[in-house]
């Protein structure tokens, strides 16, 4: 079976449609499944990690969104089910997130050692 590591740096892409990522809702069913995945939030997408996100009240127009993302959930429930998720050191403290602000249980990797998790993965996604 192939270890699988899902790259996730676009943040927020669809979910305004459907109230979850896209990237982080196949790697629930990967897990699910069996696979063996792991994820790393880089760029804005380290933003998920952050915990206590509320979107609730968000609104375009007069548009509003009735169901709000927490993504922030989505990653705690990831962590749990045993998926490790990565979050790029660098790319939180660029954005002003300290470690202290993040759901528990995802580790902290530095830019330095991105090369050495895609070495420990037969497959790479990039989203």
């Amino acid at each position: 079976m192939a270890k699988i590591l899902s790259v996730v740096e676009r943040a927020y892409h669809g979910t305004l449609e459907e109230q979850d990522d896209t990237a982080l809702w196949i790697a629930h069913m990967i897990k699910n499944a069996g696979g063996d995945i792991s994820a790393l939030l880089r760029g804005n997408a380290t933003n998920y990690a952050v915990k206590g996100q509320d979107a609730t009240g968000l609104a375009f127009g007069t548009a509003t969104l009735s169901v709000a993302p927490q993504i922030d959930r989505d990653i705690g429930a990831m962590v749990q089910r045993g998926i490790t998720v990565y979050a790029v050191r660098e790319d939180l403290a660029e954005r002003g997130i300290p470690p202290s602000q993040l759901v528990s249980g995802v580790s902290l990797v530095g830019r330095d050692e991105i090369a050495r998790l895609w070495e420990e993965h037969d497959q790479v996604w990039h989203w």
